[in-house]
């Protein structure tokens, strides 16, 4: 059945008491979905992408999700005992929301992002037929997924992550949407250099540095699309210890790159600046995208003096051992050292 087979208005819950009932209100859940990815202007009429998102089911990779509560977290799970449990379990499956999947101490450990910011990551990305891909965070597998429908299953698409039991249950998830990428359990910053090399590199998970690693397993004009600060960086590699690339437009939040040799940063301290401008969310990628490069009373003179720029004006190049974040020009006067 086509995603647009049906658009049943299932409010009367109770009805739902078979496994054709909960089928068909998956149809009709992915079609609403992929009516707002194009509403959020995700993409433009990009029939790939479209048919992607409308063929595979995101609800065979989050078999549970949490949900905030006033005391924690709840766990929404599609084989609850009750009829209204499972519908409301499907169609959050289906809302354009990040859903938190693994939980750890109440600390987050992976989750299922938003679909529309998927969809213009995925647009972004800028794939072609017979690119090799490495996806950076597995987490539910239902990216890798999307990404294996582009370009098929003929171990163009790897993917990659730490922990083994998220890496399992993605194996899991794929298999049973008849996706088979390769997937990989180890620390992402390392890339996987016996599946190289790569033309295309997408992360999940938020970066404080530009890994070596990637770009050494790139061809040349590979593109890098990952989150950093609270932003989506995208870097053309010119050669193993060469890459260039500016921000997109869109704010974004992910979870950290985790493995033994990262640790969580410092929160910056912004006492003295007025709260509208220290709670901005483009003064905060600021601060973010500069830390410990600039103290928060310089940058906000910047901030000022630029006239608030939007995130599109800001870049990153590496080059050898160097790493720098930039306003405007890489060569310019404002500028400031990322870790190595």
């Amino acid at each position: 059945m086509s995603a647009q087979a049906s658009d049943h208005d299932f409010d009367d819950l109770d009805d739902l008491d078979d496994l054709d009932d909960l089928d068909e209100l998956a149809v009709s859940a992915r079609a609403a979905m992929v009516r707002e990815i194009e509403r959020s202007g995700a993409w433009d009429d990009d029939p790939v992408w479209r048919d992607a998102f409308e063929r595979v089911p995101r609800h065979l990779f989050v078999p549970y999700y949490y949900v905030g509560a006033t005391r924690g977290y709840e766990r929404c799970w599609g084989e609850s005992p009750g009829a209204a449990a499972r519908a409301r379990w499907m169609r959050g499956a289906y809302a354009d929301t990040p859903l938190a999947t693994r939980l750890r101490d109440g600390e987050l450990l992976s989750s299922s992002s938003q679909p529309s910011l998927m969809a213009m990551m995925l647009v972004a990305l800028e794939v072609a037929d017979g690119h090799r891909v490495l996806e950076i965070g597995t987490g539910t597998g239902y990216n890798a997924a999307l990404l294996a429908h582009r370009l098929g299953d003929d171990g163009l698409v790897t993917t990659i992550d730490l922990e083994p039991e998220i890496t399992e249950s993605a194996r899991r998830h794929l298999e049973a949407a008849g996706h088979r990428p390769v997937v990989v359990t180890g620390d992402g910053a390392r890339g996987v250099p016996e599946r190289a090399p790569f033309d295309r590199i997408i992360a999940t998970c938020t970066l404080r540095s530009v890994p070596r690693a990637w770009l050494a397993q790139c061809r040349p004009g590979a593109r890098v699309l990952t989150p950093f600060a609270t932003g989506l960086v995208v870097l053309t590699v010119t050669d193993a210890g060469h890459a260039e690339g500016r921000f997109l437009a869109t704010p974004a939040y992910f979870v950290p790159l985790r493995g033994a040799s990262r640790s969580e940063p410092e929160p910056v301290q912004v006492g003295g600046l007025p709260r509208g401008t220290r709670d901005h969310e483009l003064f905060r990628f600021l601060l973010a995208l500069t830390r410990g490069g600039i103290d928060p009373q310089e940058a906000y003179a910047l901030w000022e003096r630029e006239g608030r720029p939007s995130r599109e004006r800001y870049g990153i190049t590496v080059r050898g051992e160097r790493a720098w974040a930039w306003l405007d020009d890489p060569e310019g006067p404002y500028a400031w050292p990322l870790p190595g």
